[in-house]
C-alpha cells in the first residue's frame, strides 16, 4: 500500500521528518518497507505562445508555426493539431526534452520542413486523456516559464506492508489513525454529504438473494454530472500512489478508495436496464467483458451485480464494460457494499484479476465505511462534477446483523 504524505497531511499532523515518521510507524507495527520520492516534472517543456500559423506547403493536415518559447528567437515547428492557431498559449517541448515514455524530442524534418520541437497535447505529457488537440493554456506566465510551475508536483511516498488482519491500513485514513495515536494528535475526517434519507425516491431498487454473500449493499443516485478532467491536485495524488487519473467521475471513486479504504463503483444510469439491481451468483458459466476490455468466462459461483438484462459487474472485483461511465454520462448509480471476502478472493484469483477493490474486499471491508464512503463520494460528485444528489438511497443489509456492543471503559485507565 502506497501512502502519500502530501495526502496524509490532510487528515493528521506530525512534527518529524519522513524517515523519523517511518521509523515510528514501523516500531508501532505498521512496517514501512521503503520511502520513495515522487516527482512529476517536465524538463525541457515550457510555456510558449504561437505567434504565427500557416498551412504546411506540402501537407493539408499540417500547420507550420512559429512559437515564442522565451529563448529570444522564435522557433519554427510543424504541428498536426486541428486547434493550433495564432495567439494561443501552449506547452512547448524544446529539442532535447524527454517526454513520458522516454520519448526524446529531436530536430527533425516533416514533409521537407524543419521542425524544432513539439507543441504538446495532454496525452503526450500524461496530463489527461484528450489527445484530439494540443493543450490551450489560460495563464499569464511568460514564455519560457517551466511547465513545472503549472503542473510540477513532488511528494514523499511510504510503501507499507499490510498484514491480512489489518485491512484498515489500506487507506490514508487508517494510517492517519496510527499517526494520531503516536503523536497525540487528532484525525480530521474529510467532508461528507449529510443530507441523505432512507426512502423510495431513488428510481432503482436493490435485491440481495443471499445475505451471506452480500451482507450489505447501498445504492445512491446522482444526476446532472459533467465529465471533465479531475483537479490537478487529485490527479497528482493518484499518480503518487500508482493510480492513473482518468476523468473526474472515475477519479472520485478511486480517490475515495485510497482515502477511506472502501471500494465504490459508479454505473452509468442510462446504460442500466430496468429498475432493479440484483446481487446473486452467476448460476451458470457465462462470458462477460470487464472494464479492461477483456472477455472472461465466469464460474457459476461467481457473485454478480445484475440489472434486469443481465450482469453489470463482478461483485467486489471489477465493473463490466456495458455500464461504464464515459464522457457522455450524466446520471450515476453509485454502489457501496460489503461482499463475502471468500467469494471475492475465489473470483479474483480464478480470473487472474486482482484489482484495488478485490485486494481490499478479500481482506474484509468495514461495515460502517459502506455508508461513510458513499457519502464522501456524493460530496465529491457534487463539488467536482456539478451533480445533483438524489436525497433517497437504498441501504439493504442482513436483518440478522447486530452492531458491535459498546465497550465500557474509563478513559483515564486507557490513558
Amino acid at each position: 500500500m502506497k501512502i502519500s504524505l502530501d495526502w496524509l497531511a490532510d487528515y493528521v499532523s506530525w512534527d518529524d521528518e519522513p524517515a523519523v515518521l517511518a521509523g515510528k510507524l514501523t516500531a508501532a507495527g505498521l512496517n514501512v518497507e521503503s520511502i520513495e520520492e515522487f516527482a512529476l516534472t517536465f524538463p525541457g517543456v515550457v510555456v510558449a505562445r504561437v505567434t504565427h500559423r500557416e498551412q504546411h506547403p506540402d501537407a493539408d493536415r499540417l500547420s507550420l508555426c512559429r512559437v515564442d518559447d522565451g529563448s529570444g528567437d522564435e522557433v519554427q515547428v510543424v504541428c498536426g493539431a486541428p486547434n493550433v492557431r495564432e495567439g494561443i498559449t501552449v506547452l512547448f517541448a524544446r529539442v532535447g526534452a524527454v517526454l513520458p515514455g522516454d520519448f526524446k524530442i529531436k530536430k527533425t524534418k516533416i514533409r521537407g520542413v524543419v521542425s524544432m520541437g513539439m507543441i504538446c497535447s495532454a496525452t503526450e505529457l500524461e496530463l489527461g486523456t484528450d489527445g484530439s488537440g494540443i493543450m490551450e493554456l489560460e495563464t499569464d506566465l511568460a514564455p519560457g516559464t517551466s511547465a513545472d510551475e503549472l503542473y510540477g508536483f513532488r511528494d514523499t511516498v511510504f510503501d507499507i506492508e499490510v498484514t491480512p488482519n489489518r485491512p484498515d491500513w489500506l487507506s490514508h485514513i487508517g494510517v492517519a489513525r496510527e499517526v494520531a495515536a503516536i503523536y497525540g494528535t487528532k484525525v480530521s475526517m474529510p467532508a461528507c454529504w449529510s443530507y441523505q434519507q432512507g426512502g423510495e425516491g431513488l428510481d432503482m431498487k436493490v435485491s440481495i438473494k443471499d445475505y451471506d454473500d452480500c451482507p450489505r449493499y447501498a445504492a445512491f443516485g446522482v444526476t446532472g454530472v459533467t465529465t471533465a478532467p479531475s483537479p490537478d491536485g487529485m490527479q497528482n495524488r493518484l499518480r503518487a500512489v500508482g493510480s492513473r487519473p482518468i476523468s473526474n467521475l472515475v477519479a472520485i471513486t478511486n480517490s475515495v478508495l485510497f482515502e477511506m479504504g472502501q471500494p465504490l463503483h459508479a454505473f452509468d444510469r442510462a446504460k442500466l436496464t430496468g429498475d432493479v439491481i440484483t446481487i446473486e451468483r452467476a448460476g451458470t458459466k457465462i462470458k462477460v467483458t470487464t472494464l479492461d476490455d477483456v472477455e472472461r468466462e465466469l464460474d457459476p459461483d461467481t457473485l454478480m451485480i445484475k440489472d434486469e438484462a443481465g450482469p453489470v459487474a463482478l461483485a467486489g472485483v471489477m465493473g463490466l464494460a456495458n455500464t461504464e461511465v464515459e464522457d457522455g454520462t450524466t446520471d450515476i448509480l453509485l454502489e457501496s457494499a460489503f461482499f463475502h471476502p471468500g467469494l471475492v478472493r475465489t473470483a479474483s484469483r480464478g480470473l487472474g484479476l486482482i484489482s484495488e477493490a478485490s485486494y481490499r474486499f478479500e481482506r474484509g471491508a468495514d461495515w460502517d465505511m459502506v455508508e461513510k464512503a458513499g457519502m464522501r463520494a456524493l460530496q465529491l460528485f457534487h463539488d467536482l462534477a456539478g451533480g445533483h444528489v438524489i436525497p433517497d438511497w437504498f441501504n439493504r443489509q442482513d436483518p440478522d446483523h447486530r452492531p458491535q456492543a459498546a465497550i465500557p471503559l474509563r478513559v483515564w485507565q486507557v490513558n
